[in-house]
């Protein structure tokens, strides 16, 4: 059965965490309204592309615009069935803005399917809803995982944790055990024919 997703976005997010989600649910037969505060349908966000090439951390590259399809300020949670979080940067302002925190609030507190990231784990942290529940997140945000009462799964970059209804992965290399999770609990079923 198609799902209505929501999918929180915001500049530089990450461009694989954001573009390759987007197009893979799309393709399955969901419908996938990409919204970011204070923008609506038509607008863009900037991304960005984090690699992993030996630093201690990622680095970062200028990708693309990533076109919103849906207008953040017309956003009604109850309308829809799953959430999705991509990483990068957008998460660390994204958990400042309240709207963006009821938003995922309510998908948590109402056992909804949830996919988050990355750095998607810090919005999960701003919500005070993931006490006890196992989450994966880039290594950098295990403290705020932590501190949310979360814990906090150390898995390879390209794993992914399901905990209920909650799908968290580290980074994009987890794009697909993270996705097929995600679609499992979701309820997909892609039939060869």
């Amino acid at each position: 059965m198609p799902r209505k997703i929501l999918m929180l976005c915001g500049d530089y997010a990450e461009d694989y965490e954001t573009m390759v989600p987007f197009q893979a649910l799309s393709a399955v037969g969901h419908t996938v309204h990409a919204v970011a505060p204070d923008k609506k349908a038509g607008d863009w966000v900037y991304t960005a592309v984090h690699d992993f090439e030996g630093a201690q951390t990622y680095s970062e590259k200028p990708g693309h615009r990533f076109t919103l399809n849906a207008t953040f300020a017309e956003v009604r949670p109850e309308s829809y069935d799953a959430l999705v979080i991509p990483g990068g940067r957008a998460p660390e302002y994204l958990r400042m803005n309240a709207r963006a925190v009821e938003i995922t609030q309510h998908f948590l507190a109402a056992d909804k399917p949830l996919a988050a990231v990355c750095h998607g784990a810090q919005l999960l942290a701003a919500t005070g809803l993931i006490k006890g529940r196992k989450v994966s997140a880039y290594p950098a945000c295990q403290v705020e995982v932590e501190l949310a009462g979360a814990e906090y799964m150390g898995i390879a970059v390209d794993q992914a944790v399901t905990d209920r209804n909650l799908v968290t992965a580290p980074a994009w290399p987890a794009h697909p055990a993270w996705i097929s999770q995600f679609l499992k609990v979701l309820g997909t079923r892609i039939e060869e024919g």
